[in-house]
């Protein structure tokens, strides 16, 4: 295993019907929000990663806005690993014949080929690690948000374990007995520094975060429903293609499964470069159905299909033996995809089948003869061992002891070799054989088995110069993904002028909304704040859902039911707001601060308040948020092309001058699209400004909206708003 510094893409192939109707499906799952792997590529969606340039904050949360009024913090850091395009990585395991880790090899025992050609070893790294702190370094740290994850999964003692619990290719009985060999395994043989991860095949790629909470990792097991041949839709993604054959819809379900394998290898290889392992529970693959389960409608199971009531019918026929080696070729295509990603970020996948000795692939409900069901009983195992063969993984299939199977997990991720070389194959987009031996007798040498090379064009592109981001622009497209990869709350802070020399704040927040594939556990109910300056106290408190409160306590219903408003005054300087996030049951959910500097709006300078963003989904809507003055700023930072947005902001000058306002639109490089017009909020009494932005001429997308105000010799004050369109 390993990873290559020559990242090609793979091959392609397959039939191109089932690539177009795949296509069009991936498609609307992107537009419905799901971070899901285009078809054939096995690389992130622009929705997947942290944009690029970032540099790495203080431990304190989520970014939040305000260029001029707090500091860039929180921002999530994008881990950079590579040295080269020519450099090649490779995990290498070497046991006994028990299976037993052997340790004490060094560099001189090793024998690295590439296409049968000796390859210099540059770096070489025993690692070993047990998931325990060492006696003397500090205890487990908490995750609590992605910065957290990023820098704990780089630590050389961490082990990185996620289970995909593939619900689309698992029976409910099946489910319901793996559970507890998987909850025995993450609290006998998983340490308090493994980083552990769970997600469904429907599972937002970005929903998906690396904990120590072991329990909470097994309270979501616990609550694993396989539903293999049970097309019933779940969520409204399911609706859309319910209606379509049971051929048609277990074939999307295999390319959702696939799709989000690749992602999750690709996210995964993007927080670390040493070994990381997928658990993939599931009863293995197939595009093949046996005429008694060719429903015309998915849902409507034995509707219009007469060879439900025929064990017999498929067996011994001509065409269907061609169309099991249609879909078998198929389905190493799609198979080669996975696991190119995997090999090139460095995952091993585990697969584990949880019926344990199969004996039957289809039920008693599905009357299949014996022939085609043991064909597609053998060929869907077959399609475990491939994807475990070839990541270096392990196949835990057609054996009862599951708990040896994952045992042998945690020794492969406990003890190998990394080894790294710079290759000089040519930029030819062609897979090149690793081949690793150990000189000593009688041990197992297991790594993957190559890589895919970058093409010419490829190599071009990555080597490329690019202009340099602004900062600044960075940090506001940051501020979106951060609250698009929130955990349980997104809340927005915002600062404007105050009576007396003092600054408004504002505090927003709103439950983070379930997504179909997603387990969650409990609904944010209230916020529990405290916050205070350098001496003084502020605010302490409940805000709770529909409410908005202020300092001395009072509460009034607010105009959003999503979450809450917090409003209180402050005097220009440190402002350290922490809170925790309260279940409907009282339960503590989460925590968070945000550490933030207030500014002073009577320092002779140019100032603007933190740009507020409204959304208006209807003509109605637009003229009642325009008699509103005080509407309550969205959080999210998520919009579709039928809704506009209202960008309101205060300026203020020194004396009676009055700032010059100029909006602009740029894109995600910074680059200027277009000016916007800007005009006085009528029903404000304060001198808000807005900024009224239809989103339907812009395509799907991210952008920033630029806004300064300058005033003669007082000046030049710069705020930035990054926002995301999805469709």
């Amino acid at each position: 295993m390993g990873e290559s510094r020559r990242d090609g893409q793979g091959r392609r192939g397959g039939s191109r019907a089932v690539r177009g109707l795949l296509a069009g499906l991936t498609a609307l799952l992107l537009t419905a929000g799901w971070d899901v792997a285009m078809v054939g590529q096995g690389q992130p969606t622009p929705a997947q990663g942290t944009p690029q340039g970032q540099t790495p904050p203080p431990a304190q949360g989520t970014p939040r806005e305000g260029d001029a009024q707090t500091p860039a913090q929180g921002e999530p850091q994008t881990p950079t690993f590579r040295a080269g395009i020519d450099f090649v990585r490779v995990d290498v395991i070497v046991t006994d014949k028990q299976g037993n880790p052997i340790t004490d090899l060094t560099e001189a025992d090793f024998e690295l080929l590439e296409d049968d050609k000796p390859q210099k070893v540059e770096t070489f790294k025993m690692v070993r690690v047990t998931g325990a702190p060492a006696p003397d370094s500090e205890p487990a740290r908490e995750i609590r948000n992605e910065f957290d994850e990023e820098t704990e999964a780089q630590r050389d003692d961490v082990r990185i374990f996620v289970f995909m619990l593939d619900d689309y290719h698992v029976r409910l009985g099946s489910s319901m007995g793996v559970r507890e060999p998987l909850i025995e395994f993450i609290r006998t043989q998983l340490g308090p520094l493994d980083m552990i991860g769970v997600m469904y095949p429907l599972t937002p790629i970005s929903a998906m975060t690396l904990t120590r909470n072991h329990e909470a990792v097994i309270r979501t097991i616990q609550r694993f429903e396989g539903r293999k041949y049970d097309y019933r839709p779940r969520n409204q993604m399911e609706e859309q293609y319910s209606m379509y054959p049971a051929e048609v819809v277990e074939r999307i379900r295999n390319e959702v499964t696939f799709s989000a394998l690749r992602g999750l290898a690709v996210r995964l290889g993007g927080l670390r470069e040493g070994r990381k392992a997928i658990i993939l529970v599931s009863e293995g693959f197939s595009n093949y159905l046996p005429p008694q389960l060719r429903d015309p409608v998915a849902s409507m199971p034995g509707f219009g299909n007469s060879a439900r009531r025929n064990p017999l019918a498929g067996e011994g026929s001509l065409s269907e033996e061609r169309a099991q080696l249609f879909s078998e070729v198929e389905m190493q295509t799609y198979l080669r995809e996975v696991y190119d990603a995997a090999n090139r970020n460095n995952t091993a996948i585990y697969t584990l089948d949880p019926r344990g000795l199969a004996v039957f692939e289809f039920g008693m409900d599905q009357p299949v003869g014996p022939g085609l069901d043991r064909t597609v009983l053998d060929s869907s195992m077959d399609t475990l061992r491939t994807l475990a063969h070839e990541t270096d993984g392990r196949a835990i299939v057609n054996r009862n002891d599951l708990e040896g199977g994952l045992r042998q997990v945690v020794r492969d991720s406990s003890a190998y070799y990394l080894l790294g070389y710079t290759t000089s194959a040519p930029s030819d987009g062609k897979f090149h054989e690793i081949k690793v031996r150990v000189k000593r007798p009688g041990v197992q040498v297991r790594a993957r088995r190559g890589y895919w090379a970058l093409t010419a064009e490829e190599s071009e592109s990555v080597t490329a110069s690019r202009p340099e981001v602004d900062p600044a622009v960075t940090n506001a497209l940051a501020v979106v993904e951060g609250r698009h990869r929130a955990r349980s709350v997104r809340t927005w802070l915002g600062v404007a002028p105050a009576e007396n020399g003092r600054t408004r704040v504002s505090l927003v927040w709103e439950p983070v909304p379930p997504v179909p594939g997603s387990r969650t556990e409990t609904t944010p109910a209230a916020l529990s704040v405290m916050a205070a300056g350098r001496d003084e106290p502020y605010f302490r408190g409940r805000v709770g859902v529909g409410e908005l409160v202020t300092a001395n306590g009072a509460t009034t219903p607010s105009a959003t039911a999503k979450g809450g408003r917090l409003e209180f005054e402050a005097d220009p300087g440190p402002l350290d707001l922490r809170y925790s996030v309260v279940g409907r049951g009282g339960e503590s959910i989460d925590s968070d601060f945000i550490d933030a500097s207030i500014p002073d709006f009577t320092t002779p300078q140019v100032h603007l308040s933190t740009p507020a963003v409204v959304r208006a989904r209807n003509a109605l809507e637009v003229r009642t948020l325009n008699a509103d003055p005080a509407a309550v700023p969205e959080v999210g930072r998520e919009f579709r092309r039928t809704e506009r947005l209202l960008i309101r902001f205060a300026t203020r000058a020194p004396g009676t001058e009055t700032p010059t306002v100029v909006v602009r639109l740029l894109n995600r490089a910074g680059q200027p699209m277009s000016e916007l017009p800007v005009a006085p909020l009528a029903s404000s009494t304060t001198g808000v400004m807005q900024v009224d932005l239809p989103l339907g001429s812009l395509a799907p997308g991210d952008y920033v909206l630029e806004i300064k105000a300058t005033a003669g010799e007082a000046g030049e004050a710069r705020q930035l708003v990054g926002f995301r369109v999805i469709s």
